[in-house]
């Protein structure tokens, strides 16, 4: 008899280290918060003051700021595809603004790529995608078809903000660009009315999806339309930014400044449900900031949105994960949005597809300083029909353009602000660099989506 209650006690005390153990295993939610043309200089966390993002900050004081940060393409929407697929879109032919064809089942994010979420699904999670696709308009393409379990957004280059402003209900109305930007709002395939102003009203769909998922892993893609063109905030908020004389920087810091408000919502939520600390909040943007259309501020970073220069190419980044990651930190090598999935995946596990070698990498190792080096030793970017080409290999930079085809190449540790063109001191350097870069390049195949057709905003 006196073995009994000793199994019992040895039994007792084994539960709670079989929780701990269960809690550890249990796979973080993913919240990927990615705004539209940020300036580099215009979040906290990379020195701006000029336009409060105390929340934003808030992501970096507990987690690891990336400080050289690339797009996976220049190109807004090719970059979306980039960051959901983990592959340079260039692969795949998607390299362009995609056109607004929603009668055009053929035009989209090919079904041949796997995105997160659709790699999610078979590991338990649950994904919702809130506020801009970019990625296909035609039902094809619509973020059901590619592994979203909800989303409430629009699904073209960019909206109006203003409930009033939104006159065309259904997406096959809108015959051109312009007026898919005042479609109603979807709710998964139905199209309702927008109530308030749309930076706000996104905020609190993701509010509402992290209240009703926190009991299972979520992923949620929180893609923003601030603060892109075209600009427009409520009369309170621009008052706040009265000493800012540029109207359009006004407009864009006030978008900027209530989208940092609801990034604090959502904080503070992941606090109250007490999954933070498993809970991966990566904040980014989908190009570098358009220093012409919206007065944005990329830093001392020369060019803007569209460019090949750093101010084009290099975007805000910091990745927040409690469980995994130092807080407080930043990280100077180069990484890329492509490794968004490639992190992801590599915390749940995921088999590697064959098929489609993602070109990213898992970025947790290495900025827990479990891995020396750099997590790239290379940073490609085309734009096929500007005859754009990038090359960044250490600390040297190569561009070519169609304005000035001769090779340009500059030494990012010497020379960040990109003034000094040491191509014809250092022969040999370029050489071996367009070697490395033309043997990518032919990897690639010519662009596969029809681009913007510009003719339909005049």
């Amino acid at each position: 008899m006196r073995s009994y209650p000793a199994f019992i006690l040895a039994l007792a005390a084994l539960v709670p280290t079989v929780s701990i153990h269960a809690a550890e295993r249990k796979p973080p939610n993913v919240i990927v918060i990615l705004a539209d043309e940020i300036g580099y200089g215009d979040v906290g966390f990379n020195g701006g003051s000029a336009i409060p993002t105390p929340n934003l900050n808030r992501i970096s004081a507990g987690g690891v700021v990336c400080k050289s940060a690339y797009v996976a393409s220049s190109g807004s929407s090719a970059n979306r595809a980039g960051l959901l697929t983990g592959r340079y879109p260039n692969r795949f032919g998607y390299e362009r603004s995609i056109a607004w064809l929603p009668q055009d089942p053929s035009v989209g994010l090919p079904a041949s790529e796997k995105t997160l979420a659709e790699a999610l699904r078979p590991a338990g999670y649950h994904s919702g995608l809130i506020g801009k696709w970019h990625l296909g308009a035609h039902e094809n393409f619509h973020p059901f078809n590619r592994g979203f379990d909800e989303f409430y957004g629009f699904l073209g280059g960019g909206h109006r903000s203003f409930p009033e402003e939104l006159t065309v209900q259904h997406t096959l109305d809108a015959r051109k660009e312009p007026d898919s930007y005042r479609t109603w709002i979807l709710r998964g395939m139905e199209p309702v009315r927008l109530q308030r102003y749309l930076v706000e009203d996104l905020s609190l769909e993701a509010l509402d999806f992290v209240r009703r998922n926190s009991d299972r892993p979520f992923f949620l893609y929180l893609a923003y339309n601030a603060p892109r063109s075209p600009l427009q905030a409520p009369e309170a908020e621009l008052a706040a930014f009265a000493k800012i004389t540029n109207e359009k920087r006004r407009t864009y810091a006030a978008m900027i400044a209530v989208m940092d408000r609801g990034v604090g919502q959502l904080l503070d939520l992941l606090d109250s449900l007490n999954v933070a600390d498993n809970t991966i909040v990566i904040f980014t943007s989908s190009a570098g900031g358009d220093v012409v259309a919206t007065g944005a501020y990329n830093g001392h970073a020369r060019g803007g949105r569209g460019e090949p220069w750093e101010g084009g190419i290099r975007v805000p980044f910091v990745i927040r994960w409690p469980d995994r990651l130092p807080g407080g930190k930043t990280y100077s090598l180069p990484v890329s949005v492509l490794d968004i999935f490639a992190t992801v995946a590599s915390a749940n596990n995921l088999p590697a597809d064959a098929a489609r070698p993602l070109d990213g990498v898992d970025l947790v190792p290495y900025l827990r300083g479990e891995k020396s080096g750099a997590p790239h030793e290379r940073i490609y970017q085309r734009m096929f029909d500007s005859e754009m080409q990038v090359l960044r290999e250490g600390d040297y930079k190569l561009v070519k353009t169609k304005r000035d085809p001769a090779p340009q190449l500059f030494d990012l540790s010497a020379d960040p602000l990109e003034r000094r063109n040491i191509a014809e001191s250092e022969p040999d350097r370029v050489q071996a660099m367009q070697h490395v870069y033309d043997a990518w390049n032919a990897q690639l195949i010519a662009p596969n989506i029809p681009g913007v057709n510009m003719q339909d905003w005049k």
